[in-house]
């Protein structure tokens, strides 16, 4: 029976051929590189006869003060991004869902969604082009007598701007989940509720809110797989070495560690506590999501 099963759906597993090939080629077979975090690697000598030496680069790893540092950096972006994407995101689906003119909804809402699919290395420059030293908003600044200020240089702000161009990028994608929320939700309960005498403000607190609840628990709850991916494409557009001690995160310090300063055994093993970190808050995320939102991939 599998056999002739695995006949008829021949079409469909050729249609996942070249993805598999893709997935084994470069995520699978890359993974033998893993083998250097336990290895003083020397490139002369390669993978099968460098020396040997455990959990060293792992101990090394953790009694750096940039290792600990990076961490606080990583979990302090990607923790706000989190948060803020989501409230962001909320409040905006719930403005634009009051919008009854269904030609400027839809403009508006094509309008915000359109940055999500720009890059990072072309937005970088816009993110400069504004912030920057001779950027629009000091040549604002400079029209009332103030002096320009490196907004790109000071690292008290930096997280903030992280922090707010990604939201700003990304707030009318993810709206766009709670607008199809709002459409499961029965518009008989805001009849009963305007019957009841209920303002817009009370329909939205006591009808929306709890109708989006799971749908803000679920993606809550998701992105806590992703809580150490700070965004490796954003911060090196957007770095430089006076913003280090807040805006360096684990991804660019990896890059830096292996492919600037030739570290590639503590590379590779800070890469894989990266990862093995990632992999847990995933399936935790995803008991969550099952137990909390009825969500499961399986």
């Amino acid at each position: 029976m599998k056999t002739r099963r695995i006949i008829v759906e021949k079409h469909y597993y050729l249609m996942m051929l070249p993805g598999m090939l893709w997935l084994v080629l470069f995520s699978i077979v890359p993974m033998s590189g893993i083998i250097m975090a336990f290895q003083d690697y020397n490139p002369g000598k390669g993978i099968f006869r460098s020396k040997w030496i455990g959990m060293e680069n792992f101990r090394y790893l953790m009694q750096l003060d940039d290792s600990k540092q990076v961490i606080i950096n990583t979990l302090i972006i990607s923790v706000g991004k989190i948060i803020f994407n989501l409230l962001v995101s909320l409040v905006f689906a719930l403005m634009l869902n009051e919008i009854r003119n269904l030609k400027y909804k839809k403009f508006v809402q094509t309008v915000v969604f359109l940055p999500h699919f720009i890059s990072w290395v072309v937005m970088s420059t816009i993110v400069i082009g504004v912030f920057g030293y001779t950027g629009v908003i000091n040549a604002i600044m400079g029209w009332f007598g103030r002096e320009p200020y490196l907004f790109m240089a000071d690292a008290s702000i930096f997280r903030h701007l992280v922090i707010g161009t990604e939201v700003w990028k990304e707030f009318g994608y993810n709206a766009v989940i709670f607008l199809a929320a709002l459409t499961s939700i029965n518009p008989n309960l805001y009849e009963a509720a305007a019957i009841d005498g209920a303002n817009r403000l009370q329909s939205t607190w006591y009808i929306t809110l709890p109708g989006l609840a799971s749908t803000i628990v679920l993606l809550g709850v998701l992105s806590l797989g992703n809580v150490l991916n700070a965004g490796f494409d954003q911060v090196y557009n957007l770095y430089n070495p006076l913003v280090y001690s807040t805006g360096d995160i684990l991804d660019t310090w990896i890059y830096r560690l292996g492919l600037q300063n030739l570290q590639y055994s503590l590379a590779t093993a800070a890469g894989l506590f990266k990862s093995a970190v990632s992999f847990i808050m995933i399936t935790v995320s995803y008991i969550l999501a099952y137990k909390f939102a009825d969500y499961k991939v399986f």
